[in-house]
């Protein structure tokens, strides 16, 4: 397709390409994607080449999200030894361009391109996609093996990601059992972030604190093994749950008021589908809104999970879309 863009959400263990028409009203072509086992390429133009010549494809331009921090011309996979260098990998694909960005700038991108059917809204508050000439300021976060934290400013038809590392500020308990938890895990970890419990194993450690607590043993758990546990309708299993949806509400909650996020928080990544049901009927949207004198200004804030099932794609079709905007202008 001439002027397709080849576009990339690029994880520790895989790697989604896709390409994006950037002229059309849904510019990610679903029919395009494909998924890649990253330790299966020894670079991202090796990748990204084996793409084009299996989709018969052929493409001038990359964007391409990478889950790691993107410094200056290069970026390192956090959980995978590529590093990528944006001018190589242009040189090695021949393109024009070649644009890196990090996943969660792609993920707050994508916000802009969201529908009401993508969402699913956690609380009183409703959300409607609002048109680019009118401002909005967005928080976005997401569980998966880590914690994920960034925001979407809109202003004059243009969109500006905030990419942040705000997966890593201090937890603050606001329970007494929250404190011990604290407690348990500050003397594991010595200082403990917010990501050390609002992620996959942050469930665990969870879980491990609450049974350091009440005197029991869990022996080696997974995420899902701890899930499972709470299916079933074991106490402790339900009460990690319970702690880890209300700490991610709280934290949500923490982030509309450091952004100014008035306009709603996106929960995104691998976690939040899983635990759908438990973030509607657990304490979420209550530590959400508990913030003092802020509590009725929290209580109007849309907090929606994403149920879009290529939101990093998504976003970097997104941004490949603003690019060709500030060209034109």
């Amino acid at each position: 397709m001439a002027g397709a863009i080849l576009i990339a959400d690029i994880g520790g263990t895989n790697a989604r390409f896709a390409l994006a028409d950037p002229q059309a009203q849904s510019p990610l072509l679903d029919d395009s994607v494909r998924e890649f086992a990253v330790a299966e390429f020894p670079s991202l133009a090796d990748t990204a080449r084996h793409y084009l010549d299996q989709a018969g494809a052929q493409a001038r331009r990359g964007v391409f999200a990478v889950a790691g921090r993107v410094d200056g011309d290069e970026a390192r996979i956090t959980n995978h030894p590529w590093v990528i260098s944006r001018s190589r990998t242009r040189d090695m694909l021949g393109f024009d361009q070649v644009h890196l960005l990090n996943d969660f700038a792609a993920q707050a991108m994508a916000i802009s391109l969201y529908r009401p059917e993508d969402v699913v809204q956690i609380g009183g508050a409703g959300w409607t996609p609002a048109p680019l000439h009118e401002p909005r300021t967005y928080a976005v976060l997401g569980p998966g093996t880590g914690l994920g934290v960034g925001g979407l400013v809109v202003r004059d038809g243009r969109c500006y990601p905030l990419e942040t590392e705000g997966g890593h500020v201090s937890f603050a308990p606001g329970t007494p059992e929250e404190i011990r938890i604290l407690e348990i895990l500050s003397a594991q970890f010595g200082r403990v972030s917010n990501e050390r419990l609002i992620c996959g194993p942050g469930l665990v450690n969870i879980h491990r604190a609450l049974c350091e607590i009440a005197g029991v043993d869990p022996g080696l758990l997974e995420p899902k093994d701890i899930t499972a546990r709470a299916a079933a309708g074991d106490p402790l299993g339900m009460r990690a749950v319970d702690v880890f949806c209300a700490v991610f509400g709280a934290i949500a909650g923490d982030l509309v008021l450091t952004l100014g996020a008035w306009d709603g928080v996106f929960l995104t990544g691998g976690v939040v589908p899983k635990m759908l049901d438990s973030l509607r009927h657990s304490g979420f949207r209550q530590r959400f809104e508990y913030k003092g004198r802020f509590s009725p200004n929290m209580a109007r804030v849309p907090s929606l999970a994403v149920m879009h099932p290529r939101a990093g794609l998504l976003g970097a079709a997104a941004y490949a879309v603003d690019l060709l905007r500030r060209e034109a202008s």
